[in-house]
């Protein structure tokens, strides 16, 4: 008889930790597992779930936005504990730091276990006094938990470092086995939310430079507006250099495989990440990559510095113009990149990743 799991989270707008409990959902789903997702909202732009997959909402109900926000926070825990109650799953994964607070309360003294995953650098993000409270006595509750590079499990106490694994996020399939282009185009590309992490600012400033040299060469950046006001100062920026021609914002993209797959190179600029799925998946179109090597150590852990992509400082405006002027100007090396990033699909595809996954799940269950 097939494993009942269930998945907890915010909701499913797009975002990574989103789209990874997505394809996770579908694939258990596909192999006969029974998979539920309990999220505590529904977003307006959401990822697709297999018709298997079973969505139970489980956050606050009708009239509980009003009450105190330590009561708000009580409800979501017993609400979520009324469901595992319920459906009885044989396992819980939590994904994101809420959600993973949420969890180990809801199942305390209960016999499932629970599989927590970090999604984010810890640095900045797992270190409020409500994360210092909640991590000593909460953490080891955990029967276990998947990180994506060795910089987050390194954060953690050597205890939850034990009872852990390094899973990278599965790449969609659509990014796989993508011809190689008979020319590439004199663009250079980014994908990735307007956010101010990603530091987009610094790549068209440095790009700015970059065209003095290389005239035929234009930036397009695909991703959605966040609404923190990068938008609006990258526009400024545009402006300000009279970058109209050849910097160009250009929106979300839903087929980011035929937009991106013949550009000159990847610029992937961002201060910090967990493991980001917009540099994954450049590596599988096969796309020559400058990268910062941003902690906590995602680049790092899916990039070798001069073999399969460039790795530079985060937040070094000149280095990130001279990669791109590298890649640029020496196109043999710069394909030769792109050759050896497509090696990513070999552990990053869906099916490894899921194994992976499974075998994880099936040995805690088992425990």
């Amino acid at each position: 008889m097939m494993r009942k799991i269930a998945f907890h989270l915010n909701c499913l707008e797009q975002g990574g930790a989103e789209r990874v409990v997505t394809n996770l959902a579908n694939q258990f789903a596909a192999n006969g597992y029974e998979v539920i997702i309990a999220t505590e909202w529904y977003g307006e732009n959401e990822f697709q779930t297999d018709e298997r997959v079973r969505r139970v909402h489980v956050g606050l109900k009708e009239g509980d936005e009003k009450k105190h926000r330590l009561v708000q926070f009580y409800l979501r825990v017993k609400y979520l504990k009324e469901f595992l109650k319920k459906e009885k799953p044989d396992i819980l994964i939590p994904f994101a730091r809420r959600a993973l607070y949420r969890g180990l309360m809801a199942a305390y003294f209960m016999k499932i276990p629970v599989l927590i995953s970090i999604r984010t650098d810890p640095v900045g993000h797992y270190e409020e006094l409500s994360d210092k409270i909640q991590i000593p006595i909460l953490f080891p509750r955990a029967d276990g938990c998947v990180f994506q590079t060795e910089g987050a499990k390194e954060f953690f106490a050597p205890r939850l470092q034990k009872n852990s694994r390094i899973i990278l996020n599965p790449i969609n399939p659509k990014y796989i086995g993508v011809p190689e282009p008979e020319h590439r185009n004199k663009t250079v590309v980014q994908s990735g939310r307007l956010v101010d992490f990603k530091n987009q600012p610094m790549l068209i400033r440095a790009f700015v430079e970059v065209h003095k040299k290389h005239p035929d060469y234009d930036l397009k950046i695909y991703g959605g507006d966040s609404f923190d006001g990068t938008k609006e100062i990258l526009e400024q920026i545009i402006e300000e250099n009279h970058a109209q021609n050849y910097v160009h914002l250009m929106g979300a993209s839903d087929s980011l495989e035929k937009d991106m797959a013949d550009a000159a190179l990847f610029a992937f600029s961002s201060d910090w990440e967990g493991l980001p799925n917009a540099l994954m998946e450049a590596m599988a179109l096969g796309l020559p990559i400058v990268a910062t090597d941003c902690p906590c150590g995602g680049p790092r852990t899916i990039m070798t510095n001069e073999v399969d992509g460039l790795l530079i400082p985060i937040k070094d405006q000149k280095a990130l113009e001279d990669g791109i002027n590298r890649l640029i100007e020496d196109r043999p090396f710069a394909e030769k990149l792109g050759r050896e990033a497509r090696k990513i699909a070999d552990k990053a595809n869906g099916e490894a990743v899921y194994e992976q996954w499974r075998d994880y799940i099936e040995e805690l269950c088992t425990k």
